[in-house]
């Protein structure tokens, strides 16, 4: 069966207007459970709102002249995986409402096969076992906490999935894991793996800055990814620069993280 790609959160709500009916619509992927729908009586107290429930374009064989009733999605031979598109199409003058749309939603099932990482930044993984698609975020443990340094969105195939992404070493050791999160909020991780770098070591000058501060590696001028946060937590600045222009900044102390680094620095 021929994919489509649903937006990002995997659900997306429309309506389209004619002079007599409306259509409010969600689409997602099969994850083995039913939707529910609540129908409101018409304005004009006469009936129910819905005309008609239409599944992937086919038209739901089961009665909806009802307040609350579900879209029973095992009567159209779905597979785990499989996409789905729901329309209602609905009198003028009152809203349907999915109960659960969130149903639709894919879940993070995947099972890493293989995960390697290479000195100049280069990330592959290989999974099975995905349920829908979903982003991969891969991640770099780098000032105290793990930073996210690339997305790559999954492919949803129970079959072999196969990923490669180049990412910004820091200098020394590395350490890298890919994550999911899906629509419970979760997140899931993969083990980590790690390499140590050939960069050299990136400094920061001066120390004490009032207008640009550099950044250096081996005595020459290096970009390096870069935060700045004042001294409440709040983030200021963030980038991947030579340098940082610096004169918005009020006179006080700042904190940056930098390369594998995190500093102080005094803005005069």
């Amino acid at each position: 069966m021929k994919r489509f790609v649903v937006s990002f959160l995997f659900i997306a709500f429309s309506t389209g207007i004619s002079a007599q009916d409306q259509l409010l619509s969600i689409g997602g992927y099969f994850e083995g459970m039913n939707v529910f729908v609540n129908n409101p009586i018409k304005s004009d107290g006469y009936g129910y709102c819905i005309n008609k429930v239409l599944v992937n374009g086919n038209v739901l064989p089961a009665s909806i002249q009802t307040e609350h009733f579900e879209i029973d999605l095992s009567l159209f031979n779905f597979k785990k995986g499989d996409e789905v598109f729901i329309e209602l199409d609905h009198a003028e003058g009152c809203t349907p409402r999915f109960v659960n749309p969130e149903v639709l939603l894919p879940f993070s099932t995947f099972e890493i096969t293989s995960l390697t990482a290479s000195a100049d930044g280069k990330v592959k993984w290989s999974t099975k076992n995905e349920s829908g698609r979903l982003p991969y975020y891969v991640e770099q443990y780098k000032w105290d906490r793990w930073v996210t340094a690339a997305e790559v969105q999954g492919t949803g195939y129970k079959s072999e999935n196969n990923y490669v992404i180049e990412i910004v070493p820091t200098s020394g050791y590395n350490k890298i894991r890919v994550s999911q999160v899906d629509n419970t909020g979760q997140r899931r991780n993969s083990k980590s793996v790690g390499f140590t770098s050939k960069i050299a070591s990136v400094t920061k000058s001066p120390s004490k800055v009032k207008t640009q501060l550099y950044f250096k590696s081996s005595g020459k001028a290096a970009k390096t990814k870069y935060e700045i946060y004042d001294a409440y937590g709040n983030l200021l600045k963030k980038g991947f620069e030579q340098s940082v222009d610096c004169t918005e900044l009020l006179n006080g102390i700042y904190f940056i993280n930098y390369d594998n680094k995190t500093e102080k620095i005094i803005k005069y």
